[in-house]
């Protein structure tokens, strides 16, 4: 499954998170999910309930060798309209899919008809993703035109996170890096401006680590930035060092974040 410039991509997709009324918990989630395997989300889309911007952003993304993990909009209320974008991003026909009516007809008896059962119509080819949840299950697109996944999920997260972890077991057991750590010094009354030497020197000396810099100031104006490296563990704390090195060469105030 894996290819060496496929990337983690994450959609988001719900009018309701861009007018702010629901905060989003599907990034967070998935990067936890994923750094114990040393993996990283690379690429995060928020898209609206609108049909052609979100079937369009399902064309171009479907060009891509990535595995992206998308959530929200596969209910059966009028605004969720992503298993209808996604077919006609593909240009297949939605389809009752046997499996997914069992899983709904299972949960739900009499009451999936006539309208939960229409949840089972997903794109012709649809793989099932099982969800402990509720069993409505989510669905895979893995034959796309830039070769890569798609894996659409609801946008709940109590369902969405079990639900990738499936897909992560079934689909990329063997999709695994070395697990990177970060490390990090909060250096007191002092600025970005005052180190970018430093920092452009440091990431000539060390190519090996992801050097970040976040500034911060304080209720009572005071400044202080958080520099602090990415890397294996061995190599991170090598590199916090030589940050700490020169915070005491310039007599500069720091402490552990």
């Amino acid at each position: 499954m894996h290819k060496p410039n496929r990337k983690i991509g994450l959609i988001i997709i719900g009018d309701e998170i861009l007018s702010g009324r629901r905060q989003d918990r599907h990034l967070a989630n998935l990067a936890t999910l994923l750094k114990p395997r040393g993996l990283k989300v690379d690429w995060v889309r928020i898209v609206g309930d609108d049909p052609a911007l979100l079937t369009e952003t399902l064309q171009e993304t479907f060009q891509r060798p990535d595995i992206v993990f998308c959530h929200g909009g596969i209910g059966a209320t009028p605004d969720d309209r992503t298993r209808q974008c996604a077919a006609r991003a593909l240009g297949v026909p939605l389809v009752r899919h046997p499996g997914a009516v069992a899983e709904i007809e299972a949960q739900f008896g009499e009451e999936a008809y006539p309208h939960r059962v229409e949840m089972a119509d997903l794109p012709e080819g649809a793989e099932l993703i099982p969800n402990p949840f509720n069993r409505v299950p989510g669905f895979s697109l893995l034959n796309l035109p830039g070769g890569g996944h798609h894996h659409f999920m609801p946008g709940f997260p109590q369902m969405a996170q079990p639900m990738t972890a499936w897909l992560l077991d079934h689909y990329y057991a063997d999709l695994t890096q070395p697990v990177q750590v970060e490390r990090v010094v909060r250096l007191l009354d002092t600025s970005e401006s005052e180190w970018l030497d430093f920092m452009r020197a440091f990431e000539q000396r060390h190519p090996e680590l992801r050097l970040f810099s976040l500034p911060r100031i304080e209720a009572d104006g005071r400044r202080s930035i958080e520099l602090g490296v990415e890397g294996l563990p061995a190599a991170a704390e090598t590199g916090l060092r030589e940050i700490i090195a020169e915070a005491v060469r310039r007599g500069i105030a720091h402490e552990s974040v």
